[in-house]
């Protein structure tokens, strides 16, 4: 049985942790300012979109690693925790946190499309993502799925509107298809995002689906050559 000194560090370190239902801004912060960076660097390096996508696949398993072994040891839990414990929620504790999930997403946006939806789609999920959160802790009054509100799915679509018309107006002529893209890109990007309701991680479905979205909607309305 646990010690009453395991049984109170134990509680201390959940003091850490946070709920879902819970603002949670650092995480968000952290969330928005990683992808930012990585971003930056992708648009920015002379290494190939392969490359990429091989670096970010590498982070990947390695946080499903370290999350594999620490569930089995739980004194490096507690060391992970306590350095990492303000970005993590209390579902993590002892399970997968959303930094594997998140790196397999962006990985597979990178090895499966093209370049421009493969931003898009790895935009969505730094921007839309906390987003939709944000504006549904603080204004989901409105439940259309478990731990989905209609005001956050609002605010995910007018995100994702946003990111791919300010993107497509600097790469392409303006034009009405741009917008028909922008809007329909929207809602697919929202669409990506209650999809995790049904226990996804949105880490992993915001980019993949949204990505795989496009790509299709790029078929039928050309934007991207």
């Amino acid at each position: 049985m646990p010690t009453s000194h395991t049984q109170n560090y134990d509680s201390s370190l959940d003091k850490v942790l946070h709920k879902r239902s819970d603002l949670h801004l650092l995480r968000k912060l952290w969330h928005i300012s990683t992808g930012s960076l990585g971003l930056f660097l992708f648009t920015r390096s002379e290494q190939d979109q392969q490359f990429w996508a091989f670096t970010v696949l590498a982070i990947a398993l390695f946080g499903f690693t370290l999350d594999i072994v620490r569930s089995r040891f739980s004194v490096l839990n507690r060391l992970v925790i306590q350095v990492a414990g303000p970005l993590m929620r209390r579902s993590e504790k002892e399970g997968m946190s959303g930094l594997p999930f998140y790196a397999l997403g962006v990985s597979l946006s990178l090895f499966f499309y093209n370049r421009d939806i493969a931003i898009l789609s790895v935009m969505f999920l730094v921007f839309s993502d906390p987003l939709s959160s944000f504006f549904g802790v603080l204004y989901g009054k409105d439940k259309i799925l478990p731990n989905k509100s209609l005001q956050g799915a609002v605010a995910g679509f007018f995100t994702c509107y946003l990111i791919t018309l300010f993107y497509t107006m600097n790469h392409v002529t303006l034009g009405n298809h741009m917008l028909v893209f922008a809007v329909v890109a929207g809602i697919i990007g929202a669409l990506s995002e209650l999809v995790s309701a049904f226990n996804v991680d949105d880490n992993l479905t915001i980019p993949v689906l949204s990505g795989l979205g496009m790509t299709v909607l790029n078929h039928f309305v050309t934007v991207f050559p």
